[in-house]
């Protein structure tokens, strides 16, 4: 069992940057694929960034490659996201999640292929 636990959303300008971090729970953590998602107000929550468990494999969404980054440290069990260039259509709950399956080189995109989820830290870019 993994327990997620975000943190670092805020109230920012347009073109601001900010690191949101998860912190995991669980020595399973070193060995899952982790993620982060987004909900809008009104609309689904969608895949917004991925990264394997030996941190050399990341998938992006198209709406925020070259501008995020996500990154993770096993040693401390936490995931990051980092976030440059924040925009307003940026502004949501963004969630972290984690998988149960064990392998160094996945990373899921579809939401139905997490097992783990926080509860969620909001990110609100003001213009």
């Amino acid at each position: 069992q993994v327990q997620l636990v975000e943190s670092g959303g805020g109230l920012v300008q347009v073109g601001d940057s900010l690191k949101l971090s998860c912190a995991a729970s669980g020595r399973a953590f070193s060995y899952i694929p982790m993620g982060w998602f987004r909900q809008a107000p009104g609309k689904e929550r969608e895949f917004v960034a991925g990264i394997s468990s030996s941190q050399t494999i990341t998938r992006y969404a198209d709406s925020v490659k070259g501008r995020f980054t996500i990154s993770r440290d096993n040693a401390k069990n936490t995931v990051y996201l980092h976030m440059n260039n924040l925009k307003p259509e940026d502004t949501a709950v963004y969630y972290c999640a984690g998988d149960a399956i064990s392998n160094p080189v996945l990373v899921r995109t579809a939401q139905s292929e997490y097992n783990y989820w926080g509860q969620g830290t909001q990110v609100t870019v003001s213009s």
